[in-house]
């Protein structure tokens, strides 16, 4: 229940700043008078004149292309009832919320003040020319049914309720995966389903277009079961209407196989659960609180696969999985409707994707160790975004082979390519790294291997063919971790660096050598390698490996040091430094130095920036580079000012080529208007991409407040300046984080061994 501090603050988060939660936002520019005059008259008459010489060029020169009505009487609002339109209005709000959080679907929200369903209709046949789709939602039953299937007929374009069809297609999902845990077939599978409203109905014909007999579905209403003696059944339920013998959900329930709730609070006892068939499933999906418990279910048949409508326990089934990505991929292939062929394919897309390996951004997202699949998991995570690109393709596949799509699908794989890379900024760039990487792979070492997170992207990095990794590390444990999360160490190699093998014994000699006179004896050294990173590093140096990635478990400059210690630096290099690169949107900034030098001198100033321009072009980015400082072209005067301009200096003389300039402020740096109309005398010709900071502190703090504030992506950091590929992992790193580094690490080994 609802506390009264949590209704408080749910009134004051809808009240706060700008009333509501959506608005509407240009997406042109519109600072200019000619700007205004090509948004409205009279540019706008263009796009008018091609429209109506083809009505399909809407989709081309207007947002219906990306826009779905969410249509609410208020009827059947989830949890509340009939609340009515108005009252409705903060729930559709919220349905476009998450349109746009998950998809980047624009929403209009439609709240229709009339019972009527045929007023309903004739609404939105008025309003198919504004929008690419409509999402039906909180209506009762049966007008849901009606209103549907009506507007299905008359439009062409997609119509879904997602009361009716997504719970049945999530739940579906969850079915097939359940069926396969329990080694059970669903042609023979026996199903309850409690509910027999919209959800409900949908549910039962959802799963006997799965593959679940009709004759095998038991379905209750609130009176008991729908059987053929009953006298009370509209048309809908005369549908389910079966001879049996059963008449209560207690009847029904003895030897099912599965239960399928989507009506009310407590109306499933343990004992109930009890007389199920062997290891039942039971989705028990009533909210906010399930026909039976979590806790009481696994209680009565510790063997059984529980799924709720709650994010606190296993399995849980939200729409959320559904109709964002279903609208992705119907509207990217303009299709004309959703059928029911899309939906199954929708199920079999997320019950794909429950059985791949889970990143670490959902395990954390879920505060979570590990998850696999199997009885805790057979329906993937809300906030998992890999969601995205397996459903929304999944459904423009199946619109375009079923003729429906008005621009049909070409390539699945690049579809799928494209969404990643809109939704996930750093995908076009590492992915261009990935395949150079994998042209040469590298052995790559992880001096802390018993870390979870680095088996993990071992494994990875092995299966994307990316690299050959090298855990260090005691091998029973490893091995041990690996078991628990059930990782194959195949292709991946393991090392103790305590055993005193060949292998110790040339590593502790040729320490001894590179540090003798610095006071080091021979038995300094064999106790040295003791150490993981200074392992690592003599790995490197003798080259028994290709690349080092380190971090996580210890801290940069502890990581860093054994590598300068036994490390020559590339040829005509002085310094050492890190640079980040920040994605905002799809753009990528270069910022250095993040992480190695405090206070460097302009000389030091001007190899940093020589530098970050190498990392860029390795990265297939062209670099404009700027020197930032608290003055601007010469508008402040002292030190710190000093050093930078002759740093700029130091520059131009040695990289006369390079688009370098400043000092300047970050604004003018990344503000095209700033630089070019206030400083047209610049080297850059447009906006920087690589940002040289005057000190550490700067570069650090800029990079993680765009991180944290900015919502950036961060690549990174991205060691430069050593002879040999050495990269080191800030401690918060996630499994994705490991294998992009490890991808640049490879990269970069392969270019200093060619240099070699």
């Amino acid at each position: 229940m609802t506390t009264r501090k949590h209704f408080s603050e749910a009134l004051d988060y809808h009240r706060r700043g700008r009333p509501g939660k959506i608005q509407i936002r240009p997406t042109k520019p519109t600072a200019t008078q000619h700007d205004l005059s090509m948004a409205y008259t009279p540019g706008v008459a263009e796009p008018c004149l091609e429209i109506q010489k083809n009505p399909h060029d809407a989709f081309l020169y207007t947002n219906r292309a990306n826009l779905v009505a969410v249509v609410s009487n208020g009827s059947a609002v989830l949890g509340l009832g009939n609340i009515g339109a108005l009252a409705g209005k903060p729930v559709m709000e919220g349905k476009a919320v998450l349109f746009k959080r998950f998809a980047d679907i624009d929403v209009f929200d439609l709240e229709l003040a009339t019972d009527d369903p045929d007023e309903i209709i004739r609404t939105c046949e008025l309003l198919e020319p504004t929008f690419g789709g409509i999402n039906l939602e909180d209506i009762k039953a049966p007008e849901c049914f009606y209103i549907e299937e009506t507007l299905k007929k008359k439009l062409e374009i997609p119509v879904f309720h997602d009361d009716q069809h997504g719970t049945a297609i999530i739940a579906g999902a969850g079915l097939l995966n359940a069926c396969e845990v329990t080694g059970r077939k669903l042609e023979d599978v026996k199903l309850v389903v409690s509910g027999a409203g919209a959800a409900g109905i949908a549910c039962s014909r959802f799963m006997v277009e799965l593959g679940v007999r009709k004759e095998n579905v038991l379905l209750c209403d609130s009176k008991g079961v729908i059987h053929s003696g009953r006298d009370d059944l509209n048309s809908i339920k005369q549908e389910w209407a079966v001879e049996t013998e059963a008449r209560n959900l207690a009847d029904a329930m003895v030897d099912a196989d599965v239960f399928l709730g989507v009506s009310v609070k407590d109306l499933v006892t343990k004992d109930m659960v009890r007389s199920m068939a062997p290891r039942p499933i039971i989705f028990a999906l009533a909210n906010p609180d399930p026909e039976i418990s979590y806790e009481d279910a696994k209680e009565a048949r510790p063997d059984s696969i529980v799924a709720t409508g709650r994010s606190d326990y296993p399995n849980q089934v939200n729409n959320v999985l559904g109709f964002p990505f279903i609208f992705r991929g119907a509207l990217d292939v303009k299709a004309k409707g959703i059928t029911e062929t899309m939906k199954v394919a929708a199920s079999q897309a997320l019950a794909r994707l429950a059985k791949e390996d889970v990143p670490d951004s959902v395990l954390k997202a879920y505060n979570l160790e590990h998850l696999e699949f199997g009885e805790d998991y057979v329906i993937p995570k809300p906030f998992d975004p890999r969601v995205l690109w397996y459903v929304a393709p999944a459904i423009a596949k199946a619109a375009t082979e079923e003729g429906i799509a008005r621009e049909p699908l070409d390539d699945l794989d690049a579809y799928a390519e494209a969404l990643r890379a809109r939704f996930q900024a750093s995908y076009n760039l590492m992915q261009a790294v990935r395949v150079r990487a994998q042209r040469k792979p590298q052995q790559v070492v992880y001096p802390h291997g018993a870390d979870i997170r680095f088996i993990r992207a071992a494994r990875r990095v092995v299966d994307e063919q990316i690299g050959l990794p090298i855990l260090l590390g005691r091998e029973e444990e490893i091995e041990k971790l690996a078991a628990e999360r059930n990782i194959s160490l195949g292709g991946i190699e393991v090392h103790d660096p305590r055993l005193k093998d060949e292998c110790h014994v040339e590593l502790a000699e040729n320490l001894f050598h590179l540090r003798a006179r610095k006071g080091m004896t021979i038995e300094d050294a064999r106790r040295a390698l003791l150490e993981p990173n200074m392992h690592a590093a003599m790995m490197l140096h003798s080259g028994k490996a290709d690349a080092v990635v380190g971090g996580l478990t210890t801290y940069y400059p502890e990581t860093i040091r054994p590598a300068l210690q036994v490390l020559p630096m590339a040829p005509g290099r002085t310094t050492v430094m890190a640079a980040y690169v920040v994605l905002i949107g799809q753009r990528p900034y270069l910022l250095a130095d993040c992480a190695v030098n405090r206070e460097p001198t302009a000389e030091q100033l001007a190899e940093i920036a020589m530098a970050v321009a190498d990392v860029a072009r390795e990265l297939q980015i062209e670099p404009r580079v700027a020197m930032l400082s608290y003055s601007n072209f010469g508008s402040a005067q002292g030190g710190e000012v000093d050093k930078v301009r002759r740093a700029v200096q130091i520059c131009w003389e040695k990289a006369p080529d390079l688009p370098l300039d400043g000092e300047m402020h970050a604004d003018t740096a990344v503000v095209k208007e700033i630089l070019q109309e206030r400083h047209p005398f610049n080297r850059l010709g447009r906006q920087a991409n690589c940002l040289v900071f005057p000190n550490l502190s700067a570069a650090n703090i800029a990079y993680k407040l765009l991180h944290r504030l900015g919502g950036g992506e961060i690549i990174g950091p991205i060691l430069n300046g050593l002879s040999r590929s050495v990269h080191v992992l800030q401690r918060d790193a996630e499994v994705g984080d490991i294998v992009n580094l490890t991808a640049i690490a490879v990269l970069d080994a392969q270019r200093k061994a060619a240099r070699r």
